[in-house]
This record gives C-alpha cells, structure tokens and sequence, in this order.
C-alpha cells in the first residue's frame, strides 16, 4: 500500500461506522455515511465479511458480499476500509491453492467458515538476493533484487508504478518475509510483496503485436488454430465434449512460464483432479514439479457466488504480476459461464432491468473488459512479458447462440469449439474444424516465415481444404453410399480419414502421444498429405479407388502413438515406407 492509501485508509478508520438496512444472499444495503467510494472494500458484521462497494444511491451503499451472509441483520454495524479490493502478490504464490479472494486454501480445514481469515506466508522467508546498489538510479519497473526459492519462475521484486529516484536503501542477501522491506526509493519503501487493486489493470510501457504462437502441443490446435501470446481463445462446448480434459492438457503442455488455472464456480470433483494431477506431474521444462510454475485459484461451486465473480479478475492481477517480470503467463478460466451466472444472480437481487435470459445488460461489456486485460506488452521496465486468456464457456443445453456464447464469440481472437458429435465418437480433441476459427493465423503466418518454416501457412490451408471436401461428401456419402461417388471423389473422403485419424486426433493418455512437438506436427501433416497425393495420382493413372481403399494405412495412422513427440525423422521414414507400398500398385 502506498503512503496516500495508508493515510486514506487511517483516515476512514475514524470515520463513523455504517449501518446495515437490508441483507438478501450475496447483496447488502448500509448507511452511506460519507467517504465511501465505488469498489471500496468493506468489512461486513460481527464476523468482518469481506464485501465491495458495487453502488452508491442517496443514502444507500449496495455491498455484494464474498461470504456467506447467514446470521447478518438490519442494524449490526459495517466498517469501509477506504481502498478497493486488492490481493496481496508475493513469492508465495507459485505453488499454492487459492480462494476467489487470493487466501489460501491449503491448511484451512475441511470447512470454510465465513470470516475467518486466512493468510499466506506471513511467517514464511525466502532468499532476497540484491541486484542494485546504494545510490543507484531506478526507474518504475525496474528490477531491485531477485527471490531465490520461490518456484520454477524466476521472481523478481520491482519497483512499483509511479515509483523511480534513487535507491535510497537496499537489503542485503538473506532471508525475508514477505511483508519485509527491501529497498527504499526516493523516499518509497518497497517490499516483498505488492497490493494492487484487482479490477485495475498494472500498468505497461505499450502493448505490441506477437507473431510468436503459443504452442499447446495440441495438434488440432497448433496446426489449424493457433493463438499467440498475449491474445485470447473461448473454448465452448456442451456437458461432456471434453472441455476440463483439453484445458488440463494444455496447463500441463503448453510453453508457458507460468500458468494461472482459475476454477470458477467448477465442480469440486473435478476441481480436486485438477490439483492432484499438477502436483504429481513432472514438469517437461523443469524437470521439477508442474505445481511449482501454477498458481491455483478454486472458487468452486459449493463456495460462496460473489467470490466466483471476484476471481476472474484475480487470476489475471496474479499473472499481470508474472508477466511485469518479463515472463509469458497463461490464464485458464473454467468457466467464464459460471462467472457470468453470478453476475446475472446479483443483478435479479439488485432489481436491475434484465437483458437476455435474464444476464445483466452489462454482460457484453463485463466479458470485453475481463478478455481486454490479455496481451503481449513491453513492461515498464523494459522486458518482453505476455498474458494469454483461454476461457472455458458451457452453454447450457449446448446452445451456442445463448448470450454468454454469443458475446464472447465477439471479443476473442480464437475459438475452439467442441463438438458434441466428434465427442460421441471418441475423436479427442473433439474440436470442430468447422465451427472454430483462429484470427491470429496471418500474423502468426508471417512468424513463421521469419522463422524459416515458409510452408507452414500453405501445410495449414491444404489441411483445412482436405477436411472442407471431406465435410461436403458426407451427406452424399450417407445418402448414396460411398461406392456411388466418382473415384477422385472416394479419395478425397480417405484423405479427409487419414487427417482426422493420423494427424488430428490425439490421445491424452499415451505418453508419446499427449503432446506433440511442432516438428512432429509438421511431419504428420506433410507425410498425410503427401500418401494423399499419391492416391490421387493412383485413380487418374486407372488404379480403382477400391483397390486403394483397401490397402492398410495402419502404420501411417499409427506414427502418431509410435515416435516420440519430437521425432519429424520418423514419421518421415513411416510416410516414406507407405509411399513405396503405393508405388506396388498397379492399373
């Protein structure tokens, strides 16, 4: 907090208490007695409720509580705090497990008790290492020591926003707390850890265009619909297509620096999975735990609503905090569903008009702003640091033009949709080729180029062509029969199994399977496309398509599970050995 905050909140201390007038679930009216301010946080009853100033009306302040607001009656007392919501940032969190409010939830008990605080590595040290000297010039930003064992990221105490001069003071290297001061600048005391208001955003020098892509290690994902660091992927699908499973993969796969998983109003089930598997997992990048690089926020469905709301915007202050270290973040929302469901149950407390299916008339504007904090940006001290959003959407019943869906679609850069059909069949990812789109794909594109792979844009459209034909002869082929079609026709229908089959589908309980290298993808694309040509090539020469449709592509489909996640060379010995059986056949 900074020295105008702590004289703000010493001088609301003194002012007279609130009243409570009215509680119904999540929302509570009180007395506006003077100095309160939107988005104050307020501590509510006997217990000191943890709530937030979401109006001001006359003499009335509307507070949605985060806790439950059983035992809360007209007349008992509410104390404002005279600053915003804000989440404690430190060293600590790597590792740990979180409520909707950033309190830990590791050693708080089988039950939550509304009120009881809960607090994270007060007591704990960690190793302060100075990068600076006395007397040096800093700017906001800019690095004054390094955290040594706080995880697999590399945590860095900066100089906080609106803060330069010189360095005044700095600690030497040794063990502190969390709320220890390290270093003094032009007068400002910088510690450990950092407050900061979780609906604003942290500060950057600029945001600027990433042509570098996010690999996931997904296939379907890198190869058709890629997304860059820094933008932002909605992931709608009905009960059951899979969405939990992909979003775990890609926690655990993607070449991120740090992963931010946000369960939001999610299932304690799957919750629990989700916790137990990062922390037995080994991390592919560290060789360490994949816990170490998560920060974990479970606001699940049992627990109290508001906090669901609050915590969308807490993931993303946790990894604004990361990225200003000149680190690349993931935020994974799961889901943005239950998110909105909260709005819409404040809303009907509040009275406020309804829009459709009864959300908040803001809803559009609540899903643009949450979506805008992504982005690939120059921090204020120099360094390259990126946040990337993929957000989960459940649209009840599997109506994708339900407004959460549809409001989404608007403001993301990509979609991947699953598919309820492709689900049924067991195709994992179901992700729909013909339902998801990537606006990243030209700039990434280029990226590509400037890397060296100039055949990666060209590789993605012959994939997509292949599965557009193949999409169009289904209905014929359910209706006719497949014997009926004209054999260059028939071809392209095996084309299309073939990539589905040997490039798209993908297993995420096959170790060499799981995740797959850019490479790999790009030998498994090329080796399909190429025995398709061949095929092609075949039926113009007169070889009957049946004589080819009948030939085992077994080991073609089968070199996905048969190399390693990064082994082009032998998917490349695979195709060859196919091509050679296709050169046997004769008219």
């Amino acid at each position: 907090m900074t020295e105008a905050a702590g004289t703000r909140h010493r001088a609301h201390a003194r002012e007279p208490v609130s009243r409570i007038l009215r509680v119904t679930g999540p929302l509570v009216e009180m007395e506006y007695t003077g100095g309160i301010a939107m988005y104050d946080l307020v501590s509510i009853g006997p217990a000191g409720l943890p709530g937030e100033v979401v109006a001001i009306s006359g003499d009335v302040v509307t507070v949605q509580a985060y806790e439950y607001t059983g035992g809360l009656a007209p007349g008992q007392t509410a104390l404002p705090q005279g600053r915003p919501l804000s989440v404690r940032l430190g060293p600590e969190l790597l590792g740990g497990i979180f409520d909707g409010l950033l309190r830990p939830l590791s050693g708080a008990g089988d039950w939550l008790l509304p009120g009881a605080g809960r607090h994270a590595g007060e007591e704990r040290t960690w190793k302060f290492s100075p990068l600076v000297a006395e007397g040096a010039q800093v700017a906001e930003g800019e690095s004054l020591g390094e955290i040594r064992d706080a995880g697999a990221a590399r945590v860095r105490v900066l100089v906080p926003p609106g803060c330069e001069g010189t360095v005044e003071e700095i600690a030497v290297a040794g063990d502190r707390t969390r709320d220890a001061v390290v270093a003094v600048v032009g007068g400002t005391e910088v510690t450990v850890g950092a407050l900061w208001p979780v609906r604003r955003a942290r500060p950057v020098r600029e945001r600027v265009d990433s042509h570098e892509a996010l690999n996931t290690g997904q296939r379907v994902i890198d190869l058709l619909f890629p997304v860059a660091r820094g933008s932002t992927v909605a992931v709608p699908g009905g009960f059951g297509t899979g969405k939990t499973v992909l979003l775990q993969q890609i926690a655990k796969w993607c070449d991120a620096d740090v992963i931010v998983y946000v369960g939001c109003g999610e299932r304690g089930n799957e919750m629990a999975d989700v916790i137990t598997e990062l922390s037995q997992l080994k991390d592919p990048r560290t060789g360490g735990r994949l816990a170490d690089r998560t920060v974990t926020i479970a606001n699940t469905s049992n627990m109290p609503m508001m906090a669901r709301e609050a915590s969308v915007y807490t993931g993303m202050t946790v990894a604004e905090y990361f990225r200003d270290m000149g680190l690349d973040v993931v935020v994974i929302a799961d889901s943005t569903s239950r998110w909105a469901e909260a709005l819409r149950e404040f809303a009907s407390r509040t009275g406020a008009l309804p829009a459709e299916e009864g959300y908040p008339a803001g809803l559009a504007s609540a899903i643009a702003a949450f979506y805008e904090r992504a982005a690939a940006v120059t921090t204020l001290g120099g360094d390259r640091g990126s946040v990337t959003v993929i957000g989960a959407v459940s649209p009840p019943g599997g109506d994708m033009t339900e407004p959460v869906t549809a409001h989404t679609e608007r403001f993301v850069r990509c979609l991947w949709t699953l598919d309820r059909d492709l689900a049924y069949a067991r195709h994992y990812p179901a992700i729909s080729w013909a339902g998801s789109f990537s606006r990243d794909v030209p700039v990434l594109a280029a990226g590509h180029r400037a890397a060296g792979d100039s055949e990666w844009a060209r590789r993605r459209d012959r994939v997509g062509a292949v599965l557009a034909e193949a999409d169009r002869l289904a209905d014929l082929v359910d209706l006719i029969g497949i014997a009926a079609l004209p054999a260059r026709e028939r071809i392209s229908v095996l084309a299309g199994r073939l990539v589905r089959e040997g490039v798209l589908q993908q297993s995420a309980l096959s170790e060499r399977d799981a995740f797959c290298g850019p490479e790999k993808t790009a030998a498994l694309s090329d080796a399909v496309l190429a025995v398709a040509d061949r095929c092609r090539g075949l039926v113009d020469s007169g070889v009957p398509a049946a004589s080819i449709e009948a030939i085992d592509f077994g080991p073609l489909l089968r070199a996905r599970e048969d190399t390693d996640p990064h082994d082009a060379a032998g998917v490349a010995v695979r195709r060859d050995a196919m091509l050679a059986k296709l050169g046997e056949v004769r008219p």
